[in-house]
């Protein structure tokens, strides 16, 4: 079994370096162009069974313009980061800020974006969410979605933001890389192998 996680394509926020989480943005038109470049360079996982996205707009763009118009489910729990008051603004436009600083420097991961989530419950939503992806991916060749999949064609993939995918790549491969280190570039994400239940392997799409 193999569970896919794909960033989606970019957005006016990731072009502008902007935080962004919960906010719902589409993709813009240098992320859909990105996006029908990589499809052509054929990375992208074909034996595919059932389809997620995190349910906001860019994620379902995305699944659309790698894959059509494929059932799919959303997993709410794989949301991006709430950035809260800080949400559509710059490092720039916010380094002034008491409150800013506080969440920036804090260690503990307990320290709240105004109005949004601190490390720690973000993390724990997250893989929360990806146990629910791996219960509904052990179902079997019968999913959720009513769709029968061969024993060899039953892999999930999900499309959702960098820093759930540097999250549960955190938390599945420990002391592997820097969190950051693991968000991959939109479009791009990682293939997971599992063998009898068990963990064994990831390789970069």
């Amino acid at each position: 079994m193999k569970i896919h996680l794909i960033r989606h394509g970019k957005t006016v926020a990731n072009e502008q370096r902007l935080y962004c989480g919960a906010t719902d943005l589409p993709l813009s038109e240098v992320g859909v162009t990105e996006l029908c470049r990589l499809k052509t360079q054929a990375i992208y996982p074909k034996s595919v069974c059932f389809f997620y996205t995190s349910g906001l707009l860019r994620t379902k763009q995305t699944l659309e313009l790698l894959y059509g118009s494929v059932q799919r489910s959303a997993l709410p729990a794989l949301v991006e980061f709430n950035f809260g008051s800080f949400e559509m603004q710059s490092y720039e436009m916010l380094k002034e800020q008491k409150d800013y600083q506080a969440w920036i420097t804090d260690e503990t991961g307990l320290v709240a974006c105004p109005n949004g989530d601190n490390k720690q419950t973000f993390t724990c939503r997250v893989i929360d969410g990806y146990t629910q992806l791996m219960s509904k991916a052990q179902i079997g060749s019968i999913g959720e979605q009513g769709t029968v999949c061969p024993d060899d064609h039953s892999d999930s993939l999900v499309v959702c933001h960098g820093g759930v995918i540097a999250c549960i790549m955190d938390y599945l491969f420990p002391a592997t890389h820097n969190f950051y280190e693991w968000q991959p570039k939109p479009g791009r994400g990682y293939t997971i192998a599992y063998s009898g239940g068990n963990l064994k392997s990831y390789k970069k799409i």
